[in-house]
């Protein structure tokens, strides 16, 4: 006999366990099949673990330039690069049994296994090629999430190419190392492995690193890198890798010229592809192109009863983007009648030094568009926060139609920039204008500030440079 459910999901990630939650609130009997760990890649190999490398990376940084802030550090500073793993493993451990803890708090039922649609409001449920249960569901929502993309003849090994899994769990500490690809996984690596001493080269085939950024922000940060010591290759392809004892030479494409590079690691970080495999898909309506679900502002497939949330249902691959279209999902099956989601609000957050954040359009996307444009910069040498903190690289720029005053756009690159941008974000939701950005008081002395004055200069009236 199937066990009987309002809602199963297959996939315990951002998406499905937030999906899980809400259905459970909203009086619905649900189900979570999960084959590996609950929480996913955001929270056991991705967004959670890379932030706790990146914070042992900062105050590392820190330690390193005490004397600039007044203090004396006795004898060399150091690190224990296991001890670093060590403690970013564990922080997902807790997360992840955190989230098997709300499971239970919400009385939603896990079962530990890989799911497979099985006819019409059916999943079947197996563990190591067995079969483990039998469920029936009303809804069936798919949240199998995606894994790292590879290239042919540069897939990882794990020894001496990495993928991000690799990445995370470093045994000794490279002294050198080649990024391929700069979106916010790539750059984020190179930034932990550079700070902590390793020669990194990054190369991307785009004409910028970190392309999906303003023009503005890309220049920046590669400026930034660069300064750092980081070596950047824009335009420019590895073409083949070879593997000789410890270490792995690459060979590059720049413009037509082929260079060589010897590095001990390469981490292979060029965008991820959705797990829509082995679900069962080929037998029902739903549509699976290049290997993303094909998905209404609902998240409804063209299969009654079937839907799809998260990085399987297309881009923006984010936790945060999965997260939203679950509480979507489920609200339109209980008949809420949500909103559908406005990717233009989806906020992008990269996490080097330094740090990137941005919401809407770029510049460049906005004329596109066929906006008149008003654009205002302030620089955080110009913020009194900034400068007590010691760390004043870095700009915010907001683009307004210049007509009706909308906020089109925010792009910051700095100190803790991830966290300001919600501000914007919520302005943008609430489709703010300038006016009540202006007269919004921002507390002093902060980094918000600098919002504030990003916001006047658009429009003439910065007060602070």
């Amino acid at each position: 006999m199937a066990d009987q459910f309002d809602v199963v999901i297959i996939g315990g990630g951002p998406g499905g366990y937030v999906a899980a939650v809400r259905a459970s609130q909203l009086g619905l009997k649900t189900a979570v099949v999960e084959r590996e760990h609950m929480g996913g890649i955001c929270l056991n190999w991705g967004c959670i673990p890379t932030k706790a490398l990146l914070r042992s990376a900062e105050i590392y940084h820190n330690a390193q330039h005490a004397k600039d802030y007044g203090l004396v550090i006795e004898g060399k500073v150091s690190f224990d690069i296991t001890k670093i793993r060590d403690r970013s493993r564990a922080v997902s451990k807790q997360l992840s049994a955190g989230v098997r803890g709300l499971m239970k708090k919400n009385k939603v039922t896990v079962y530990d296994g890989t799911g497979t649609l099985a006819g019409k409001g059916k999943v079947a449920v197996s563990k190591d090629g067995k079969p483990l249960a039998d469920l029936e569901g009303k809804h069936i929502i798919i949240a199998t999430g995606a894994r790292a993309r590879t290239l042919p003849g540069l897939e990882p090994d794990g020894k001496l190419v990495w993928s991000y899994k690799e990445a995370l769990v470093p045994e000794t500490m490279p002294k050198s190392m080649l990024v391929i690809g700069s979106g916010a996984i790539g750059i984020e690596f190179a930034s932990f492995y550079h700070t902590l001493g390793a020669e990194v080269t990054v190369v991307e085939v785009m004409d910028r690193i970190v392309p999906v950024e303003d023009e503005e922000v890309s220049a920046f940060v590669r400026k930034s890198l660069e300064k750092q010591g980081m070596k950047i290759m824009t335009g420019a392809k590895v073409i083949g890798l070879k593997k000789s004892g410890s270490t792995v030479t690459a060979t590059i494409d720049v413009g037509g010229k082929t260079q060589e590079i010897t590095v001990e690691r390469v981490i292979s970080a060029v965008g991820i592809i959705g797990n829509t495999e082995n679900l069962g898909l080929e037998n029902t309506k739903v549509k699976v192109e290049r290997n993303q679900i094909s998905v209404d502002g609902y998240c409804r497939t063209d299969e009654p009863g079937v839907y799809a949330i998260g990085d399987v249902a297309g881009a923006p691959w984010l936790a945060h983007k999965a997260m939203h279209e679950g509480i979507i999902c489920v609200e339109a099956i209980a008949g809420k009648h949500p909103h559908i989601m406005d990717r233009s609000n989806i906020p992008g957050c990269t996490y080097c030094h330094p740090q990137i954040a941005s919401v809407g359009l770029t510049e460049k996307k906005a004329k596109d568009a066929g906006y008149e444009l008003k654009v205002g910069r302030f620089p955080f040498y110009g913020n009194g926060k900034a400068i007590a903190y010691g760390d004043t690289e870095g700009f915010i720029k907001t683009i307004f139609d210049a007509k009706t005053g909308e906020l089109l756009g925010a792009h910051m690159v700095g100190p803790e920039v991830t966290e300001l941008i919600q501000g914007y974000v919520i302005a943008k939701t609430m489709e703010t204008t300038e006016q009540e950005l202006m007269h919004t008081i921002f507390p002093h002395p902060t980094i918000s500030e600098a919002m504030h004055e990003a916001v006047l200069d658009a429009y003439g009236q910065v007060l602070h440079i």
